[in-house]
């Protein structure tokens, strides 16, 4: 049985064989057990998908997913950020549960790999352990080397300012004790600092852009041109030794995350810059990866779930550039928990001959709920001994049941809740109580330009007392607050979520930070390095092109 209840989100592929797992007590449907198939996107945001309403990015494939199966419209992310999001998918749990916020590899020595997906349920892997990030392809926006730069740009101005202080010093006596020896070292230091400032863009990208097949370093650093014809030679080589199955295989794309890394074939294919060219070839890739299936006759035996981790980026710009996802009509993006374009995503099933083509469900649905989904498919059995959030979407998707098993949902940005949701199904309703939200910048933007995302907390956002309420069966794009005076269940509303919220936090145990500060501190002694660290390099992928 796959063990997911600890495992880490990865960027690029994962690759697991479905083993055999205790019956469970409602039974798999009848007949034998499907092929299931995970499609995640990075940062893909809803409005930039053709069947979510796209006219101008073409999306041919994805959109032939939703045609020949169900189509979700209220699919949530349990987070709005990338590693807490994919730990809630894989777990079935809310990520407040795992206290699982980013990535990892090692824990006490380079090789104990204590985090890595072999040591927690899959039985193949290959990708990106660590990730995704612009350094990667030394790109304009940059994250930890402009961090680092920058830090390291302010102590070398202060050394140097430092040994321009002593030089004067000691040319004018003015400074008692300056000593050309201090001079010389002040200088020595201040040379260093800014040669590694120099180096630090190269570093990282050594370090920290590789890929690695099971518990070996595949390739580093990563040659991004030939990321995408890898990645798919590993799933057709991996449906092709267990195409007699059944198996579990969940590619996560590199796409549409930035530096928006595309192959040459694709550029300049898209009206919408880079950004719409990566969303085509991810396109692409998925039609490939079907193709595979139709190649290897199992298309009729193999459930095909697309789905992407949480709402497009809006702060992904430079200068006039526009490198993140359009959320169409919600308001918000990557980072905002409460806003629904930072959690509302595609979500699309295609089982041929048991889910239905065509049909389209308006439920509140989760991400969380594709792990209860797959454990009753697998014959398996979800853990008793802990809190599972998610719910099987099986007889939802089938037609069977009318209503999502959800009746509240809660919505956190990072372990701070900003807002629930209640779908009170007597009145076809559904309500969305913000009690936190953050403050755009400019004000009235949308997004916090300036930053990488929205803060969750502290003096950049608000707490809203009462609580605002929108209706969003009314209002999805929820651009009226409703308030005493136009709504007459505003208290009725907001009392209900809040001893909804009260049992929920009853459900809570406390788990270890994370991201505490000793956990957080880069340890060169565990840098993965294939080669003497800092001369990181290998290549032992043949090249698929």
């Amino acid at each position: 049985m796959l063990r997911l209840e600890h495992s880490w989100s990865w960027l690029a592929l994962a690759l697991a064989v479905l083993l055999g797992a205790k019956p469970s007590a409602c039974g798999p449907p009848p007949g034998p057990r499907p092929n299931i198939l995970l499609l995640m996107a990075d940062d893909l945001g809803i409005g930039d998908v053709g069947c979510y309403g796209n006219t101008t990015i073409r999306t041919p494939n994805i959109d032939r997913l939703a045609a020949d199966g169900v189509r979700l419209t209220q699919h949530l992310a349990a987070a709005p950020l990338c590693t807490p999001s994919r730990a809630a998918f894989l777990t079935g749990r809310y990520p407040l549960r795992s206290g699982k916020w980013h990535l990892g590899l090692s824990c006490a020595s380079p090789d104990d790999h204590c985090h890595h997906p072999l040591n927690h349920g899959f039985d193949h892997f290959y990708g990106m352990p660590f990730s995704m990030m612009a350094d990667c392809e030394r790109w304009e926006l940059s994250e930890k080397r402009a961090v680092l730069e920058s830090r390291l740009d302010v102590c070398f101005q202060l050394v140097a300012l430092a040994t321009l202080t002593l030089t004067i010093g000691k040319l004018t006596h003015l400074i008692p004790g300056a000593s050309w020896t201090l001079v010389i070292w002040s200088a020595v230091v201040c040379l260093l600092l800014f040669a590694t400032s120099c180096l630090v863009g190269a570093l990282i990208m050594h370090a920290d852009c590789f890929l690695m097949r099971n518990h070996s370093i595949a390739e580093q650093p990563m040659r991004s041109q030939r990321t995408t014809p890898l990645m798919l030679q590993e799933v057709s080589s991996f449906v092709k030794r267990h195409k007699q199955g059944p198996f579990l295989l969940f590619v996560s794309f590199l796409h549409v995350h930035t530096p928006l890394v595309t192959t040459e074939n694709f550029r300049g294919r898209s009206p919408h810059g880079l950004y719409g060219d990566n969303t085509e070839e991810m396109d692409w890739m998925v039609g490939q990866i079907l193709e595979t299936l139709d190649t290897e006759g199992l298309t009729n035996s193999t459930l095909v779930y697309f789905t992407s981790d949480h709402g497009g980026s809006l702060e992904a710009r430079f200068g006039n550039n526009q490198y993140g996802g359009w959320n169409g009509i919600y308001k918000g993006g990557k980072g905002m928990a409460g806003w629904e374009g930072g959690i509302r995503v595609p979500g699309i099933f295609r089982w041929p001959g048991v889910l239905p083509a065509g049909r389209v469900i308006h439920e509140p649905t989760s991400l969380m709920d594709i792990f209860p989904t797959v454990v009753h498919l697998a014959g398996g059995q979800v853990p008793q001994d802990r809190v599972v959030d998610g719910r099987d979407l099986l007889a939802l998707l089938q037609g069977t049941a009318r209503h999502s098993d959800h009746e509240f949902l809660m919505h956190y940005c990072e372990s701070f809740l900003h807002a629930a949701r209640w779908h009170q199904r007597d009145r076809g309703a559904v309500w969305k109580v913000h009690f936190t939200t953050p403050i755009f910048q400019p004000d009235g933007a949308g997004a916090c330009y300036g930053q990488i995302v929205c803060p969750c907390s502290g003096n950049r956002v608000t707490h809203h007392a009462p609580p605002l309420l929108f209706d969003l069966s009314r209002d999805p794009s929820e651009a009226h607050a409703l308030t005493p005076d136009t709504e007459p269940s505003f208290h009725q509303v907001v009392e209900t979520v809040a001893r909804a919220v009260a049992a929920h936090r009853q459900t809570l145990i406390p788990v270890p930070l994370q991201l505490d500060a000793a956990d957080n501190t880069w340890k060169p002694w565990l840098q993965p390095c294939c080669g003497r660290f800092p001369f990181c390099w290998c290549d032992r992928d043949a090249d698929p092109r």
